[in-house]
């Protein structure tokens, strides 16, 4: 049986661990060549040997995504590699201290835009070139509840994942008539290694715990990976500038 992907490349950044790693192994499982960007070397080279270890293909570029420098690695990295770019998913993210908005240094900001926001962008940028070439490609954003409402997390996380979503709704418009699908999922909670310094003093831990009983049953990142897979496939061919929460119903509450 011809299998999902086969043929197909596909990036997958944050791909080390996590969200990402589920990500990448699904996308090989089913025929996808693989390159996982991730900034910590050891992680990202251990996705890959379990990729090859199933048969599959992969390749790893480490390095921090809010360097442009690195974005081009990682871009070229898979045209050297594989010819051909398909599948782009964003996925590499950080997690601000839970602070509001009076609370937010210039550091904080900083890093979570760039990482969070800048780097996905810098990413398509990047990537659709390619994918306007060939006519056809599928870009998946990692959004987040915290996306879709205030009480998620602190301002700089909520603020660049707001982002997210707009760069998805505007790239969705921008290549509807080329071929290119644009879609994100917003999870809510995910059992991840995904570290959380939460700044005991802040005000965002009073303030947005008293909507935490919300949040409901904590998701798998392979229950997370399995949607990011299922709009990148052709199943969901005719749809684009989709927002899909994959959140227990968090959302609708």
């Amino acid at each position: 049986m011809t299998k999902e992907f086969e043929g197909k490349v596909a990036i997958v950044t944050g791909g080390g661990s996590g969200i990402g790693r589920a990500t990448a192994v699904q996308l090989a499982s089913l025929g996808a060549a693989v390159v996982i960007a991730d900034v910590h070397a050891d992680t990202a080279n251990d996705a890959v040997a379990a990729i090859r270890g199933a048969g599959g293909h992969g390749v790893a570029v480490v390095g921090d995504l809010s360097d442009a420098a690195i974005v081009d690695n990682v871009v070229t990295t898979t045209i050297r590699e594989f010819s051909a770019i398909d599948v782009l998913v964003c996925n590499a993210g950080i997690m601000d201290d839970m602070t509001a908005p009076h609370e937010v240094s210039d550091a904080v900001w900083e890093r979570l835009i760039r990482v969070n926001l800048t780097a996905p962008f810098m990413l398509t940028r990047a990537v659709v070139p390619h994918m306007l070439e060939r006519g056809h490609g599928s870009i998946v954003y990692t959004a987040s509840e915290a996306g879709l409402r205030g009480s998620a997390a602190g301002t700089a996380y909520t603020v660049s994942k707001h982002g997210v979503i707009g760069l998805t709704k505007s790239a969705a418009v921008m290549y509807r008539g080329h071929g290119i699908r644009v879609n994100a999922v917003a999870p809510g909670g995910v059992a991840t290694h995904l570290e959380v310094s939460i700044k005991s003093d802040a005000t965002g831990p009073a303030s947005v715990g008293n909507y935490q009983a919300n949040v409901g049953r904590v998701a798998s990142a392979d229950e997370i990976a399995a949607a990011i897979v299922f709009l990148a496939s052709d199943a969901a061919s005719n749809l684009s500038g989709a927002i899909l929460p994959v959140d227990n119903g968090w959302s609708a509450i």
